[in-house]
């Protein structure tokens, strides 16, 4: 990796911008090289992630890697998979789950990261507050009709996900379109670019 790229990285990995606002303080957790062809835009990482410093290192990473159907070895691949959370330090806890990521990430650090991947042919954008940014106001009236509509995506490189957290259970339980439709679609976009 070039220079430039080096130091953008270092400068990443030690951000305390929102420092006074993080219960367990800053970690960034991002993975990212140039040559990688697959973006997960996720949410924010949970408590196991902070402590690991290992995007995905948890039941989500799990499951996720199950819908994409490849190894840690495949996903861990930088070179192959980059990932960069919408926030990237653990947030806290609110009363129903993990709090909202910090928007001071996505504001600062998004848009130099994206331009430094200019190889991503797929980006599987995790989430509501990921599908917000990413989709830019396309996106629909819920998580659940954006999931649905994920062929309008399709043209611009991108699958919008629910999140793969066991706290969805639920949800994916009440769609099974999603195990349907959208899982054989996303695992073989993943076969075409890896």
């Amino acid at each position: 990796m070039s220079d430039n790229i080096q130091e953008l990285l270092k400068d990443v990995r030690n951000c305390d911008i929102c420092a006074a606002h993080l219960p367990m303080g800053p970690r960034p957790v991002v993975s990212i090289h140039p040559d990688a062809t697959i973006l997960i835009a996720g949410q924010a990482p949970g408590v196991r992630v902070h402590n690991t410093g290992i995007p995905f290192n948890d039941p989500s990473g799990d499951r996720l890697r199950e819908w994409m159907a490849i190894d840690s070895d495949t996903f861990y691949d930088e070179k192959e998979i980059a990932i960069i959370p919408m926030g990237f330090c653990y947030p806290g806890t609110g009363k129903s789950g993990d709090l909202p990521p910090r928007k001071e990430c996505a504001e600062k650090w998004r848009n130099p990261l994206l331009d430094i991947l200019p190889n991503i042919k797929l980006t599987l954008v995790i989430g509501q507050y990921a599908h917000a940014w990413h989709l830019k106001g396309r996106q629909k009236k819920n998580l659940t009709e954006t999931v649905k509509a994920w062929r309008e995506y399709e043209g611009d490189g991108v699958l919008p996900l629910p999140h793969p957290s066991p706290r969805n259970n639920i949800w994916l339980k009440k769609n099974p379109w999603f195990d349907a439709e959208v899982l054989p679609a996303l695992r073989e976009k993943i076969a075409a670019y890896l």
